[in-house]
């Protein structure tokens, strides 16, 4: 007696599901898309090059993404990138040949050399720690404290500290840990015309607004923002010709050194602020609610071929 056919398992029989329109040359179903919706943090993050492509800042600052990046060489007379286990030394060309400029200017300043931090990563796209931006090429973090004499090994790279330039418990710069140096390199920074302006912490904008003599128009650039005791942020403007760009709002008029700068120092500017990786959602009856990662498909359409 013959023994009943084994059924076959839930594996097979979709398989066969899948197959049968093309055996009979039925036009099949398209395949769900495997990589199509991942955190984007997350897909842009484990891509550890960049595209074949011209460059093109894709999208704004803290929701874009990055083709046809440039690495900055990792050290040089004038400048060394730190953490570099995080591969986020690459931005668009623009921002590259800027840091680049600013370094050898600011040697000839008596700066003794840019200790430079994240910028941006291969593809650019959200980063799974760190920054809200970063995102298009256009934003670096320099460190206050200058470059050593020596050149630092990979090992200290990734382990040397950075100090604020804050009095310890307080929101008011410390001037012992401040020099004109550092108030020359920002006004260097804020001067070339192609930043569009520079992040500090409110009390760095405070002292400078306060010490800084003759020319303040620079200033107008220098904006606070939260964070920033231990290193300056420099943002870039979209470069000519970058149709895929989305620039910033532009610079209230003035130099900043008003009543605005009050805010930063009351109750609701120290309220916590959304993480770097997710979108605030509201619930429908207004409450916050859980925030939701952003996704590959929450950034400009282009983007998601950077990571396919």
């Amino acid at each position: 007696m013959m023994k009943p056919a084994k059924k076959p398992d839930f594996f097979t029989r979709l398989l066969r599901l899948w197959l049968l329109p093309a055996v009979f040359g039925i036009a099949a179903c398209p395949a769900p898309a495997l990589a199509g919706d991942l955190p984007a943090a997350r897909a842009f993050s484990t891509v550890k090059t960049p595209s074949n492509d011209t460059a093109d800042a894709i999208g704004f600052y803290s929701k874009g993404c990055l083709a046809g990046a440039k690495a900055m060489p990792l050290s040089a007379s004038h400048w060394q990138i730190l953490r570099q286990s995080r591969n986020r030394y690459w931005g668009h060309p623009v921002m590259i040949a800027f840091l680049q400029n600013l370094a050898g200017n600011a040697a000839k300043t008596g700066w003794r050399g840019l200790l430079i931090g994240d910028i941006a990563q291969p593809r650019g796209g959200p980063l799974p720690f760190g920054h809200a931006s970063h995102q298009i090429g256009l934003d670096a973090d320099i460190w206050f404290k200058p470059m050593p004499a020596r050149g630092l090994s990979l090992r200290e790279r990734e382990k040397i500290g950075n100090s604020s330039v804050l009095k310890a418990k307080s929101q008011e710069l410390d001037p012992k840990k401040w020099s004109p140096a550092l108030t020359s390199l920002l006004k260097l920074a804020a001067s070339d015309p192609k930043t569009d302006r520079i992040f500090v912490n409110p009390a760095v904008k405070t002292y400078l607004c306060r010490n800084v003599e003759g020319d303040k128009a620079w200033l107008g650039k220098i904006r606070p923002y939260w964070g920033h005791n231990e290193h300056f942020h420099v943002r870039l403007q979209c470069p000519e010709n970058a149709e895929n760009c989305r620039p910033q709002a532009p610079l209230p008029k003035g130099n900043g050194c008003d009543s605005s700068l009050d805010w930063w120092f009351t109750a609701a500017a120290r309220a916590p602020q959304t993480p770097s990786s997710v979108l605030t959602l509201k619930s429908r009856n207004g409450k916050r609610a859980r925030p939701k990662a952003i996704m590959v498909s929450d950034l400009p359409g282009s983007c998601a071929r950077l990571v396919e």
